[in-house]
């Protein structure tokens, strides 16, 4: 892993693949970091000859950290007052772009998943000759008649802050098994592990509310990727309890000629049951571009 620098501030990257292998770059989901897309799962896609590379956005992980930009308001944010937010999904996705140009990538595959998906449409609404594909995952468009979650995924997102490593660590397991499949659940150990490994590794809690702030605060894509027209793959589970399936939906009706695999018993995760689904759904589309 390294850091690098990126639209003005530093990115924690790594990969997997050959160097000469086109570029697939992975945007993680709302506080989650780069090792949420698990190893195995980069190394079987780099598997079909692609280079993979998988990053901390700012406010995550390893990346910077921008507690100088203070703490939003989010009832403000929700009722509309942005005097609070302090950036928007349009700058994580030039911060894409900056790791593009750090890396030296004249174009690349993009893969979002959750807010990473909604990072990845505003990249390719923003900067479409820098994409060769892309793949929007559990993810949906922002507009707020579509894709809402239901009330137990909205306690599980608003849990409030933990006050020591073994609460937070026990809270972020329990709202992991709120997103999780239904038919595909890891153990209650297995929760605990990945749990601790990403409390261990970062712990951002106000770096999550700033990122629910530009989630919030960015405008309806709906419109604008409809001028999209790079390769489309638009994944989505019908048991997302966070973004439901008609986020997915929504999205691929935007975007013209996108495919849409609706994945039956997927909810808010990467089950490593459906990796075969995904992962294939994802090279699908790579094959499609020119």
């Amino acid at each position: 892993m390294a850091l690098v620098p990126a639209n003005g501030i530093e990115l924690e990257y790594d990969e997997f693949g050959h160097d000469d292998d086109v570029a697939l770059v992975l945007i993680a989901g709302l506080g989650a970091q780069l090792i949420d897309w698990p190893a195995e799962f980069c190394e079987q896609l780099a598997g079909h000859g692609l280079r993979v590379i998988r990053f901390d956005n700012r406010d995550a992980g390893l990346s910077a950290s921008l507690d100088n930009l203070g703490t939003p308001d989010l009832r403000a944010v929700l009722s509309g007052d942005q005097a609070t937010v302090p950036y928007l999904l349009a700058d994580m996705a030039a911060d894409t772009i900056g790791l593009f140009d750090a890396l030296g990538l004249a174009r690349a595959h993009l893969v979002g998943v959750s807010m990473g998906g909604m990072i990845a449409q505003q990249t390719a609404i923003d900067y479409p000759a820098r994409l060769l594909s892309l793949c929007s995952i559990s993810s949906t468009t922002g507009d707020t008649s579509v894709g809402q979650a239901t009330p137990e995924a909205l306690a599980a997102l608003a849990r409030p802050p933990s006050t020591s490593r073994e609460q937070a660590i026990r809270s972020s397991a329990d709202g992991s098994r709120v997103f999780s499949s239904p038919g595909f659940r890891l153990s209650d150990e297995e929760m605990l592990q990945r749990a601790t490994a990403k409390y261990d590794r970062s712990n951002r809690p106000q770096g999550r509310l700033r990122q629910i702030a530009a989630v919030a605060a960015s405008p309806d894509r709906t419109k604008a990727l409809r001028d999209v027209t790079m390769p489309t793959m638009v994944v989505h589970g019908d048991a997302d309890p966070l973004v439901n399936v008609s986020g997915g939906r929504a999205t691929a009706a935007a975007v013209p000629g996108a495919e849409l695999v609706i994945i039956p018993g997927m909810a808010h995760d990467l089950p490593r049951g459906l990796w075969p689904q995904i992962i294939a759904a994802i090279v699908r589309n790579t094959g499609k571009a020119a």
